[in-house]
């Protein structure tokens, strides 16, 4: 019996314990930089006569491993292996699909500061962004092992005389999840789970730029009793095995999260009909965001510029939830300017080996020039009053970046940049900031600071966005808690961690029997 569900706490690292735990995590993880790894396809481990170099954005020449390079036939016979898997897997018991993913919360748990070291080291997060991403894959998968419990149980039908009646839920098949590369552990194993927890089989294609700390939760899986070929790994490009996974005529479905340009030609790709196809593919696509903050004039500045700071460089502004737009009201607008900037300059910048630094490196140097480029753009739209700095020397490192005085229209209010670049734009009051707020084309993420109680209340009904939070920074969706996933362009509104996630990847058969 599984007991009820709680989120799994953070690392304390202002606790010495932990501190050293996480310094020799560091030392034993760089010392393992280089080391190869395989696809996992039905449970057997298979190479690649390409590779794919993983190097840690903070020092662009460290090779921190080297995965694989797979090919369109290793992503067909992924499908094959899941296909196959799936025969035996949809009929598993709940109870028991739910011991694997518990299970695999467990050995997560035991190499915990191991695998935060991967992500400072491959992605550049610092030591608590890193451990959240852990604590929120180690909670996905407790979240939904009880959630396939939960589906598995008796449904409501409305009785009707002469008959038994009853409605259940069974699994899709194999499908493909393609993850993107800044919440590595959270996401990629979100994604992944979540489907198997609901009997289906997956073929996982990992992001490019965190390819290790992908392997390493497949190799956690294959110790978590799960059976050969119900998760599958397969790294590679997305011109390549993505696209074969996309349109092979054997994918159920595609559960993708990344930039709005691939989910929609995701999206468009699975609509056509292949040869041999029987059904229509589904998708689950999470693909960005442009959110936004409004900062009324009856809001605590203080409160405000430290949750839109937090919001806006966190990770390096490299979330889709994160904070690129702040809407402030003119009666406070310079005076909120002025604590902005402030808290921003006492950012660290620099490798978040360190713990220190509190903001590391962009992903790449593709991102770093595209970062660059937009605050090109943005300068020659507003007023650059805070950071512009940069350096690609080391490693692929930006200043937290405030352009000013910015038009809602403008490129840099309306285009997803990805990076630590926040506009803030002035709004006339707080009907404007209401009407700039739903000014673009995506609807993820988004809040307000205010003490109006009657504002609150239509922000919280006007404001078109998937998760919207009140006096709060913008970012950090808990599982279970805020379940995420937003509207119109920013996508399918999957809502990743919520009691409706599963059916995503479920259909629903309703059986009758007279009396």
């Amino acid at each position: 019996m599984l007991e009820p569900f709680k989120n799994e706490a953070l690392t304390d690292f202002t606790v010495a314990e932990n501190r050293e735990a996480m310094e020799k995590a560091l030392e034993k993880v760089a010392g393992e930089f280089g080391r190869e790894y395989p696809m996992i396809i039905g449970g057997r481990e298979a190479v690649s006569t390409d590779k794919i170099e993983s190097k840690n954005p903070a020092a662009k020449d460290e090779v921190v491993g080297i995965a694989q390079r797979g090919k369109a036939q290793d992503a067909h016979s992924a499908l094959d292996a899941a296909w196959k898997a799936f025969e035996g897997w949809r009929r598993t018991r709940p109870e028991e699909r739910a011991r694997c993913l518990t299970n695999l919360a467990a050995k997560m748990r035991e190499r915990r500061m191991e695998l935060d070291a991967w992500m400072v080291f491959e992605t550049g997060k610092n030591w608590v962004e890193a451990d959240a991403d852990l604590a929120e894959a180690i909670d996905f998968c407790e979240f939904y092992a009880r959630e396939a419990v939960r589906y598995a149980a008796k449904q409501p039908v409305h009785p009707f005389p002469g008959e038994t009646n009853e409605l259940v839920y069974i699994p899709l098949g194999a499908g493909a999840v393609i993850p993107p590369w800044n919440f590595p552990s959270a996401i990629l194993t979100g994604m992944a789970v979540g489907p198997v927890a609901a009997g289906n089989t997956v073929v996982v294609k990992p992001a490019s730029d965190s390819p290790v700390i992908g392997a390493k939760v497949m190799e956690l899986i294959l110790q978590s009793g799960f059976p050969e070929g119900v998760i599958n790994f397969v790294p590679g490009s997305g011109s390549e095995v993505g696209e074969a996974l996309v349109t092979s005529p054997r994918t159920r479905f595609i559960n993708f999260t990344g930039s709005r340009d691939v989910g929609l030609g995701i999206v468009e790709r699975a609509a056509k009909h292949e040869e041999g196809q029987l059904w229509i593919k589904r998708v689950a696509a999470e693909m960005g965001g442009k959110d936004a903050t409004i900062v009324d004039s009856q809001a605590d500045l203080d409160a405000a510029a430290e949750g839109v700071a937090i919001s806006a460089y966190g990770f390096q502004g490299q979330k889709c939830s994160a904070c690129s737009r702040a809407i402030v009201d003119d009666k406070v607008y310079d005076a909120f300017l002025e604590k902005l900037i402030a808290r921003a300059k006492q950012i660290k910048v620099g490798p978040t080996r360190d713990r220190a630094n509190w903001m590391g490196p962009v992903i790449n140097r593709a991102a770093y020039d595209k970062v660059m480029s937009y605050i090109d753009i943005g300068s020659g739209e507003g007023n650059l009053v805070c950071g512009g700095e940069a350096s690609a020397d080391e490693g692929y490192f930006v200043q937290p970046t405030i352009i000013e005085g910015v038009d809602p229209k403008a490129r840099i209010a309306q285009e997803e940049v990805f990076g630590p670049v926040l506009s803030v734009i002035k709004a006339r009051d707080f009907d404007h900031a209401l009407e700039i707020f739903n000014g673009t084309d995506y609807g993820l993420t988004g809040g307000i600071f205010t003490k109006n109680a009657e504002k609150i209340d239509r922000a919280v009904r006007e404001c078109h966005c998937g998760n919207f939070y009140i006096n709060r920074k913008i970012t950090g969706a808990l599982v279970g808690v805020q379940p995420f996933g937003g509207y119109n362009m920013s996508g399918t509104c999957a809502k990743a961690g919520g009691s409706d996630y599963l059916l995503l990847f479920m259909q629903a058969k309703s059986i009758c029997q007279r009396i």
